[in-house]
C-alpha cells in the first residue's frame, strides 16, 4: 500500500507486478528442487525491482541500486508447519507510517528449528478480499535484517509457497524471507512484525541489509 494517488496507468502496471509474482511462485510450487526455485526468485525479485514501474526502489535510484542481499541458502531452515484453529479476534498490525493496519488472528503455525518448537501467528487481512500475512522478526532484525521484521506469507501479493488443506499444513522457506517494500521507500504503509511473531533466535536466511 502506498500513501500515494494511483492513475490508470499506475494501476496497470501493479496488476502486472501482482501477476508477475503469482506466476514466479506458482512456478516456485512446482519446482522439485527448492533451492533453484530460490535461484529464480532472486533473480526475478532483481529484474523486477530493477525494471518494472512498480519497484518499491525510488525510480530515482532504481539505475544505481545494488541487487539485494541475501544469506546463502540453508535447506534446515525451510520447514512444514502445523496449522492449528485458533478463536478469530481481531489483531491490527503496526503500520510502519504510524497507526494500525486492519487484520485478524485467524490460526497459529507451529513448526520446529532444531529440534525447539516455534510458532507464528497468521493474520488475516480486514480490507476488501481479504489475504493472509505472516510477518515475522528474530534476533537478527534491527542488525542484519531489516528492524520491522520480514515477510514469508503474502497471499495479496502471491507470496505462497504451498499448503495443505487435507493435513492443514503449510510449507514456510524462511530462505525466502524478504523486506516489506517500506524498507527501501518510507512513502510505503507496510504492517509490522507483531510482538507474537517476533522468534527467540537468529533466522540467517532470506534477505538481508548491507
Amino acid at each position: 500500500m502506498e500513501d500515494i494517488t494511483l492513475s490508470a496507468t499506475d494501476v496497470l502496471d501493479l496488476l502486472d507486478w501482482k501477476r508477475r509474482v503469482f506466476a514466479l511462485y506458482e512456478s516456485i510450487r512446482a519446482s522439485e528442487h527448492p533451492e533453484r526455485g530460490w535461484q529464480l526468485w532472486r533473480e526475478t525479485r532483481a529484474q523486477l525491482f530493477r525494471d518494472h514501474p512498480q519497484s518499491p526502489i525510488p525510480a530515482q535510484q532504481r539505475s544505481h541500486h545494488q541487487d539485494v542481499a541475501y544469506y546463502p541458502y540453508d535447506p534446515c531452515l525451510r520447514v512444514t508447519a502445523t496449522v492449528e484453529h485458533v478463536t478469530p479476534e481481531e489483531c491490527p498490525l503496526t503500520a510502519s507510517t504510524s497507526g494500525t493496519l486492519p487484520f485478524s488472528r485467524v490460526g497459529v503455525a507451529r513448526f520446529t528449528l532444531e529440534d525447539t518448537e516455534h510458532s507464528l501467528e497468521l493474520t488475516w487481512n480486514a480490507g476488501y478480499g481479504g489475504g493472509l500475512l505472516v510477518v515475522f522478526a528474530d534476533a537478527t532484525s534491527g542488525t542484519t535484517t531489516y528492524g520491522g521484521g520480514r515477510y514469508i506469507v503474502d497471499t495479496i501479493k502471491g507470496a505462497d509457497l504451498g499448503f495443505d488443506r487435507a493435513s492443514r499444513t503449510m510449507v514456510l522457506d524462511f530462505n525466502f524471507a524478504y523486506n516489506p517494500s517500506c524498507s527501501y521507500d518510507p512513502r510505503h504503509t507496510c504492517p509490522l512484525a507483531p510482538a507474537a511473531n517476533r522468534l527467540p533466535v537468529a533466522i540467517t536466511a532470506g534477505e538481508r541489509i548491507r
